[in-house]
């Protein structure tokens, strides 16, 4: 099984590292092209306006100056001699849960590889408290990343989608078994923006990361989470809303 690896916090973050000792556990025919810089918050957006470049750090890996998407996009049609079976994103350092996936770089290079037709899946640890940095502690995707990740090798996908993984913020010895999910929603109005003054005087303002309210679902991804529980969720690409069809067709019928 050839494994293309990528993710969004960076060639060198340490999550990639661990996504890497996860995907051995699976396969020998590891390749990895991720972004050289963080590219957090960047979502399913690609590099238009200015040349992306690649640097090749040996024969099956390579860092890229692009977004996610990029990586994934260059992996594909550049850079790899076939086509990949698999594609792991992440693993991210911090949540992407609820309507987060719609900011994401970590899932939104899994979603371009559903596009591309190759199985796609998205992992994300969770940490507990801000101003971790690099210390996040990365323990409950490490024991329990390959555990998660055996059952979906063989089972059947449905076209343009793809699966989204959250490791709980706990020792792996607490983790509570791994739950399948919905994806939850948070409340947005109750975000932060912080906001400062630079050495020159102007001011600036900075997204927060600090706890957005957030409502539980009965079968949430964001209710899994707090239950000590891996939520494993399977996302789609077709983000038609049905239900609305025959009503605005009735409305713009002659």
């Amino acid at each position: 099984m050839r494994i293309l690896l990528t993710n969004d916090d960076g060639y060198h973050a340490p999550g990639m590292a661990v996504l890497e000792a996860i995907a051995r556990q699976l396969s020998d025919d590891i390749w990895v092209c991720a972004p050289s810089e963080e590219q957090s918050g960047a979502g399913h957006s690609l590099t238009l306006s200015r040349p992306v470049r690649i640097r090749r750090h040996d024969e099956r890996r390579w860092s890229c100056s692009g977004t996610p998407t990029d990586s994934v996009m260059m992996a594909i049609g550049k850079l790899m001699p076939e086509k990949p079976d698999l594609i792991l994103s992440g693993v991210n350092r911090g949540a992407n849960l609820g309507d987060d996936v719609t900011y994401s770089g970590t899932v939104s290079a899994a979603i371009e590889g559903a596009l591309a037709g190759i199985r796609s899946i998205a992992l994300s640890q969770v940490y507990a408290r801000e101003g971790m940095g690099d210390s996040v502690p990365f323990e409950a995707a490490e024991a329990w990343g390959a555990k998660v990740l055996r059952p979906l090798l063989d089972m059947e996908m449905a076209p343009r989608t793809l699966i989204n993984i959250n490791f709980p913020a706990i020792p792996a010895a607490e983790v509570q078994g791994i739950r399948v999910t919905r994806q939850g929603f948070h409340d947005y109005g109750r975000g932060s923006i912080v906001e400062g003054t630079d050495p020159r005087g102007y001011p600036y303002f900075w997204f927060g990361l600090h706890g957005i309210e957030h409502s539980l679902g009965h079968d949430s991804d964001l209710e899994a989470i707090d239950d000590k529980y891996i939520s494993v969720t399977p996302l789609q690409l077709d983000l038609t809303h049905d239900a609305s069809l025959a009503g605005l067709r009735s409305a713009y019928a002659a």
